[in-house]
C-alpha cells in the first residue's frame, strides 16, 4: 500500500464522516497494511481487535488486491434491476377483478383464483399469487371483503 493510500485511509478513520462499513474497512486495510510503517497484522488479531469475522477481514483484503482502495472500501453498487411484473394496465385489470364480485361457489377472490383469472382472460401469460399480493398490496385492496381492514 502506498503512503498515499494509507494517508487517505487515516483521513477517513479520524474524520469520523464516513458509513460504518466504509471505516471498518478502511480500519481493516490500515491494520493489513505490511509496508514500511504499517503493523501487518494477520487476519485473525485484525479481526479481534476489530471485533469482526475473519472472513470479512480476507475478503477486504482480497477486494484491494484485486479492484484497489476504492473497491475494497466502497460497496458494489446494485448491478440487477427489478422490472415490474405488471404495467399500469394490468394492474387495473387486476384491481378491477379483484374488486369484482367472486366467482360462483367462493365467498371472496383467493390470490390464487385471481391470478388464475388474469391468465384465462390473458391479461398476462403467467403469473404468481405472490405477484399478485404485492400488487394488491400497494394499492390496499381488499378482494371482496367488506370492511377495509
Amino acid at each position: 500500500m502506498g503512503s498515499d493510500q494509507r494517508g487517505r485511509l487515516t483521513r477517513m478513520v479520524r474524520s469520523g464522516k464516513h458509513p460504518t462499513h466504509v471505516l471498518t474497512h478502511a480500519r481493516i486495510l490500515l491494520k493489513a497494511d505490511a509496508s514500511n510503517g504499517g503493523p501487518g497484522w494477520d487476519d485473525g488479531a485484525i479481526a479481534a481487535a476489530l471485533d469482526g469475522g475473519t472472513r470479512t477481514v480476507a475478503r477486504v483484503r482480497k477486494k484491494f488486491v484485486e479492484g484497489g482502495l476504492d473497491a475494497a472500501v466502497q460497496r458494489k453498487k446494485p448491478t440487477g434491476r427489478r422490472h415490474r411484473k405488471l404495467d399500469g394496465e394490468q394492474e387495473a385489470r387486476l384491481i378491477a377483478l379483484a374488486c369484482s364480485p367472486a366467482p360462483e361457489g367462493h365467498g371472496r377472490w383467493t390470490l390464487k383464483l385471481l391470478a388464475d383469472r388474469l391468465v384465462e382472460l390473458e391479461v398476462v401469460e403467467a403469473i404468481s399469487d405472490e405477484t399478485v399480493r404485492r400488487t394488491l398490496k400497494k394499492t390496499n385492496s381488499s378482494r371482496g371483503s367488506s370492511s377495509s381492514g
